[in-house]
């Protein structure tokens, strides 16, 4: 065992503690307040809704402790196990080097979903059914899963072989080309995704409520956003969570509502959530969050680089064949374990960005609208009312319901 691989197990450790730590933090912030619901939310929300927040909240902190533990022992294997140099060992079959390199990464990534599908399908079978959330049988499971796997891979392969092709051969400024591969290639998906993807999975089709219409084609106007019009999806056929999002870039940009969400609220809280949406396309968050991505993008393939003929990265991880594909599959294995001491800045700036929105959102709709259209989501949503706050400032994306209506209040 190597320097390095002690490094890399006391990492794994800390990562798995610190996440453990503040699912325990969350836990006991749930149970602390159980049977009294908060003030704010006395007059909305019943006790008994309080309690079906805090059950569902908790059992899928139970089984996020088993996926913690269940995904270390997974990394143990693939890496200082040897996993890697199995898996290489088995897609020996072109005498290609590219193509051997990527049936490495593809059967690795076969083996990793696979190896995934039981926590999926008890979390989607067990917990989602059991609080009566999942509306989708198992003949959808696996026909989702199949169409998944078939599009992965045909979008997949062809910039795998592009990516490792460019990493083989435009020696030491491959990380660059690379990077401009991703970047189009990520804004390409972004572009077709609406018209193209989205609808294999889902059924897309026009708004028909008139009146509704005709409100949102007036908010729209006001704020000067121009889509390729506004559309309700049958998450009904999967889930009773509503939702509402923007998706698509340019001219294919598209306002999608979740039928569940039409049933839940009424035409002005409707408005006003979607003013909060539109809060972000006018704050350019979405772009912000792009470009940043992007940023860190450039800056991991270019420390990547740095990594990727040094012998004792991949020997301490015990991986013995040093090339592109290995280097990528190792790279995306150290990261997952040293990025959860960033989450908070990027949590924080998220959670910033929502409140920016919602003070958007109350200069062109009704505050009180939108604050009663976030509760019955927080009820029917169950999501509970009383989060940790450390908690909240690692895996939150969105303010609190307390935070988050206090400054909607003021």
């Amino acid at each position: 065992m190597t320097l390095f691989s002690i490094v890399f197990i006391l990492l794994l450790l800390i990562d798995c503690a610190l996440k453990y730590y503040l699912n325990q933090r969350q836990i006991s912030a749930i149970n602390r307040s159980f049977n009294q619901v908060p003030a704010a939310f006395h007059s909305q929300i019943s006790l008994e809704e309080h309690h079906k927040a805090g059950r569902y909240s908790l059992a899928k902190l139970t089984l996020g402790k088993i996926e913690l533990i269940y995904g270390v022992i997974l990394v143990l294997i693939f890496t200082l196990g040897g996993g890697i140099d199995k898996i290489a060992q088995l897609t020996q079959f072109s005498n290609y080097p590219i193509s051997r390199e990527v049936g490495l990464i593809i059967v690795y990534s076969l083996i990793s979903s696979a190896l995934g599908l039981p926590l999926s399908y008890y979390s989607t079978f067990k917990i989602e059914q059991a609080f009566g959330f999942n509306k989708m049988t198992l003949g959808l499971f696996i026909k989702d899963l199949i169409k998944g796997t078939l599009l992965g891979l045909i979008i997949g392969v062809p910039l795998l072989y592009l990516v490792m092709w460019l990493m083989n051969s435009l020696g030491a400024t491959w990380w660059l080309w690379v990077w401009g591969v991703m970047v189009i290639f990520n804004l390409l998906i972004l572009t077709i995704y609406p018209t193209f993807i989205a609808p294999l999975f889902n059924k897309f089709t026009p708004l028909e409520d008139l009146e509704l219409k005709a409100r949102i084609e007036t908010l729209l106007s006001e704020c000067g956003f121009k889509s390729q019009g506004v559309f309700v999806m049958d998450g009904s056929k999967r889930s009773s969570h509503g939702n509402a999002y923007f998706t698509g870039l340019g001219a294919s940009k598209r306002i999608v509502f979740f039928d569940t969400l039409l049933k839940q609220l009424s035409h002005d809280e409707i408005i006003a959530v979607l003013a909060h949406e539109l809060g972000h396309f006018k704050h350019k968050h979405i772009l912000k969050q792009m470009l940043t991505s992007f940023g860190i993008m450039l800056v991991g393939l270019f420390v990547f680089s740095l990594l990727i003929n040094q012998s004792w990265f991949y020997a301490g991880l015990n991986v013995s064949q040093i090339n592109p594909a290995s280097g990528l599959l190792l790279l995306f294995i150290l990261t997952s374990i040293i990025s959860l001491p960033l989450a908070p800045l990027s949590s924080y700036m998220s959670r910033k960005n929502e409140f920016e929105a919602d003070d958007f959102a109350k200069a062109h709709a009704n505050k009180q609208d939108l604050i009663s259209g976030l509760v019955k989501l927080y009820r029917d949503n169950a999501s509970t009312l009383t989060p940790d706050d450390l908690y909240v400032k690692f895996y939150y994306s969105h303010p609190p319901a307390n935070l988050r209506i206090a400054n909607l209040e003021r």
